[in-house]
């Protein structure tokens, strides 16, 4: 089953503490170090491609400032009438 995963990272909440690109097995977050957020922090972002939606980041962030969403891809929705 393929799986496409998108995340939703509040901004306000994020402190800068790195545990979810930590936790991310694709690698896939980082630190935008070219933004501060309104409390001073350097928020985490999705840096490309390939997220499969596991919520491992969402698990690990202390502060729950990131929602993950997984959505079906259109080679999903050919294979079930």
């Amino acid at each position: 089953m393929s799986v496409k995963g998108r995340v939703v990272i509040d901004e306000k909440y994020c402190k800068g503490c790195e545990l979810c690109a930590a936790a991310c097995p694709k690698g896939l977050l980082a630190l935008d170090e070219e933004h501060l957020n309104s409390k001073g922090y350097h928020p985490a972002h999705l840096t490309g491609e390939g997220c499969t939606g596991c919520a491992l980041c969402a698990i690990a962030c202390p502060d729950a400032a990131i929602t993950v969403y997984r959505e079906k891809t259109k080679a999903d929705d050919n294979t079930h009438p």
